[in-house]
């Protein structure tokens, strides 16, 4: 699982990353984004996890692999 843990200062850029890789609408990202710590995704394999994680992070997110 992937876990947005903490949004940081750019709350946009992190929405915007939350709509890349849910393929989400903006309504249902910035949903996701307002209720920190939110698992963003579930049961994917540990290198797209870690690709999700480095996308996060390059937006200022904190990120939880689980």
């Amino acid at each position: 699982d992937v876990e947005l843990a903490e949004v940081g200062d750019s709350k946009i850029d992190v929405i915007k990353v939350v709509r890349d890789v849910t393929e989400k609408g903006l309504k249902d990202a910035k949903a996701l984004v307002d209720e920190v710590p939110e698992v963003i995704m579930n049961d994917v394999d540990k290198e797209e996890a870690e690709e999700v994680k480095e996308k996060f992070e390059e937006a200022g997110a904190s990120v939880n692999l689980k």
